[in-house]
């Protein structure tokens, strides 16, 4: 058996095998419900063979959005459709995971094939949260509203909340995510984060909300199940956030309760040109990260071929590998990874109803 395709363990789950399913966005919700797109979009992931499926980036309230359309867990209501979805998903053997987020100033956005740009509030907009009155700028001109302490609880009360409404829709594996520019990383990051309080400034207080919020989360969520961040480990430019400085936040966020970093970079501010774009380009950043910290990671980022993959847990660079674009090209991608690797699993992997056809 290859590597990719030996099961593994986090906490009291166990994964089929070491292929994950990314959080992607859909922007396919009403009112964060997901519908029958999401259960095909998800489910079909399952059905081709991913050990893990993580649904998309889910805001922890309606202004936690990044657009009208997004992926939401912010009530009751939404517990049951998701609820299906996972059902489904287990049937098939993936484990079912959510990413819950907030969008901070990136939020009140359109859809990216509507123009990705701010929706004016007067257009069914809303009022954008952050550290600091910043406009993120380029196609997100709105600025927003600086946080006060009160809607810094407010905001981690909402991830709690929605974490327990994540549980009990079935979910087993929980993602918060503190990357790409969003919330989060808008405290983390002093390229967004101007603040003078205990929230801004020095590391220590820039890390603050993640830790807290990450805490706060950890004490509701089970201790028997996986609780995982993604963190933008860094910003790529002068000024920004830097690999030893999320290595530092790493070990802090596992005092905290962390299980697994999923190692991820950037977005937090337009214009930054030098990004290393290459296959498996943040590979040696979850491997300094894994090592230096002695934590379970995970990484994404232009990961689309089986051997490459094969490698990257073999070498122990990550625990496991999140496919984004390449699941979404091929649903089946474990089956063909483990063919082509001639893993002797790969007929196992595709269900009855395909598997006594193709093999």
């Amino acid at each position: 058996m290859s590597k990719l395709f030996e099961p593994l363990s986090i906490k009291d789950v166990t994964l089929r095998n070491r292929v994950a399913v990314s959080p992607m966005c859909q922007y396919s919700s009403d009112d964060g419900l997901p519908n029958d797109w999401h259960f095909v979009h998800l489910g079909s992931r399952a059905v081709g063979g991913a050990g893990l499926v993580v649904v998309e980036a889910t805001a922890v309230s309606p202004e936690g959005r990044i657009s009208p359309a997004d992926s939401g867990i912010y009530t009751d209501d939404h517990i049951e459709p998701f609820a299906k979805i996972n059902r489904f998903m287990e049937e098939h053997g993936a484990v079912p995971g959510i990413q819950l987020a907030h969008a901070g100033r990136k939020a009140s956005a359109r859809r990216p094939w509507d123009g990705d740009d701010s929706i004016p509030n007067e257009e069914g907009g809303w009022e954008t949260i952050a550290p600091s009155a910043i406009a993120f700028g380029d196609n997100l001109p709105k600025t927003p509203r600086e946080m006060t302490i009160d809607d810094i609880q407010r905001v981690q009360t909402n991830f709690v909340d929605s974490a327990k409404r994540a549980l009990a829709a079935g979910f087993r594996f929980l993602e918060i995510h503190f990357a790409h520019g969003y919330l989060a990383h808008e405290f983390y990051s002093p390229l967004s984060n101007k603040r003078d309080d205990a929230y801004g400034g020095s590391f220590e207080n820039r890390c603050r909300f993640l830790i807290e919020t990450l805490s706060a989360v950890r004490e509701v969520w089970p201790a028997n199940l996986p609780l995982a961040a993604r963190l933008s480990v860094t910003d790529w430019t002068e000024g920004g956030v830097t690999i030893e400085e999320s290595i530092e936040l790493t070990r802090k966020l596992k005092d905290a309760g962390l299980d697994m970093l999923d190692v991820s970079h950037g977005f937090v501010t337009p214009g930054v040109d030098n990004v290393p774009w290459s296959p498996g380009m943040m590979l040696p950043h979850a491997d300094r990260i894994r090592r230096e910290v002695d934590i379970m990671t995970t990484t994404s980022w232009l990961i689309t071929d089986a051997k490459q993959a094969e490698k990257a847990i073999t070498n122990n660079q990550v625990d496991m590998v999140m496919l984004g674009r390449e699941l979404l090209r091929d649903p089946y991608w474990p089956y063909h990874a483990a063919k082509e690797l001639g893993d002797d699993t790969a007929n196992d992997i595709l269900p009855v109803q395909y598997a006594r056809a193709v093999q």
